[in-house]
């Protein structure tokens, strides 16, 4: 059998399509971990963005004919969309009921690092993290998108929906924004 990673995605699909629980594991373990950060990025909470990944790919196993490789899009493009727009209705739902988390994930500490440094490291990260949430929804989307995921700016208008164009300027926006709002605390 070739090697897991030799398998292309358009294989598998072919194989979930038939009820492979073994491809389906496959792709599994082969985008999970990526959907889960673009989840992350999203809306800075972790039991959100495992119920995220889980839908989306229980959505895929239960109709994987929902994709189709013939768009000229790729799976894992696909499924940042699937993912994006799933945490995107779930946030507006959490808005909606008012059920909003403050929860904050703490940063790894490097044992090198003195504990002032690493104050000082959290407390930026955490205003980072603050003004990445409270910039507009689809350039928050854009920026996670592009500059954490490393997605192409063609991509990332792919998930969003819109035209390249309106990508870069959805990340000029979000760039503007985040200098304006963090330039009190630069140093």
């Amino acid at each position: 059998m070739a090697d897991e990673i030799d398998i292309t995605d358009e294989s598998l699909m072919g194989r979930i399509c038939n009820g492979d629980h073994q491809a389906f594991e496959m792709l599994v373990n082969r985008y999970h971990q990526v959907l889960y950060s673009a989840a992350f990025r999203t809306c800075n909470d972790v039991d959100l963005s495992e119920d995220v990944v889980q839908e989306a790919l229980l959505k895929l196993w239960k109709k994987p004919q929902s994709f189709d490789f013939r768009k000229g899009v790729k799976l894992s493009t696909w499924m940042y969309r699937v993912v994006v727009n799933l945490t995107l209705d779930k946030l507006r739902a959490k808005k909606r009921r008012g059920v909003w988390s403050d929860d904050t994930i703490d940063s790894i500490s490097d044992d090198r690092m003195s504990a002032i440094e690493q104050m000082v490291m959290n407390e930026r990260q955490e205003l980072l993290e603050q003004a990445i949430m409270k910039l507009p929804e689809r350039q928050r989307v854009a920026l996670n998108l592009c500059f954490f995921e490393g997605l192409s700016n063609k991509e990332a208008a792919y998930i969003l929906g819109v035209g390249v164009k309106a990508v870069e300027s959805l990340l000029m926006r979000a760039k503007a924004s985040l200098k304006n709002n963090l330039s009190p605390w630069k140093g």
